[in-house]
């Protein structure tokens, strides 16, 4: 068990925890492509959308697009701060934790930012 001090910021994750980490964020990175990907074509075979120039022919189309990735990436954000927490709770590294949790929601900002973009216009 690491020993650690909440003041002293001279953390330490051992291989296995950064290992885990790693998986964690890239699966939900995956997770979140693939329903981007699934809820593209299913807007985009809508019937709506069939004799359309564009993939996202309509307002609900494109907010289907928009927030199917963000609630993944959400659930991702908050899933790593409940581990976080529970790293916390172990006296073990939890920094690495919190750092995903952070990267994972910029990510699902960035994305909004960048959809809604497209949903406004």
């Amino acid at each position: 068990m690491i020993n650690v001090n909440d003041l002293e910021k001279r953390w330490t994750a051992d291989d296995q925890t950064f290992r885990r980490v790693a998986i964690y964020v890239a699966a939900v990175l995956a997770v979140g492509a693939v329903v981007f990907v699934i809820t593209a074509i299913w807007t985009a075979q809508r019937a709506a959308c069939l004799n359309a120039e564009t993939m996202l022919c309509d307002t609900p189309a494109k907010t289907a697009v928009l927030v199917g990735p963000t609630v993944v990436l959400m659930l991702g954000g908050i899933g790593a701060f409940i581990q976080t927490y529970r790293e916390w709770r172990r006296n073990k590294s939890w920094p690495i934790w919190q750092g995903a949790g952070w990267f994972l929601f910029t990510m699902m900002m960035v994305y909004l930012g960048i959809g809604g973009g497209s949903v406004a216009g």
